[in-house]
């Protein structure tokens, strides 16, 4: 599973607008082959910044899947509008970690 982050920062005082745009956008997501989920968080030290959590099944099911579709262009339609700059976006994979690191962290 692969799990895109896109670092977003909006202008302030549009936190509420792109927040709505993002659900209305987010069943564009949902539908796209590959997508698995998609979450957002607000970065609580800095208000007007987000975090777009999107799971794919293969970072291709993103990058040319979504990426190419119609639905992609309507999501920066609910949402680019807001954007202060453009996303900053990475793809990351869990790695398995032995259960003596595990049992470190749960100290």
């Amino acid at each position: 599973m692969i799990v895109e982050v896109a670092e977003i920062s909006v202008k302030p005082g549009s936190e509420a607008q792109f927040e709505a745009g993002v659900s209305r956008a987010a069943p564009l997501f949902l539908r796209a082959k590959g997508c698995r989920g998609v979450a957002l968080h607000r970065v609580v030290e800095t208000p007007h910044l987000y975090r777009l959590l999107v799971k794919w099944e293969t970072v291709d099911d993103h990058m040319v899947g979504f990426r190419n579709s119609e639905d992609f262009q309507e999501w920066r339609r609910h949402v680019s509008p807001y954007f202060d700059g453009a996303p900053k976006v990475t793809h990351s994979e869990g790695v398995a970690l032995s259960s003596t690191e595990l049992s470190l962290a749960q100290e």
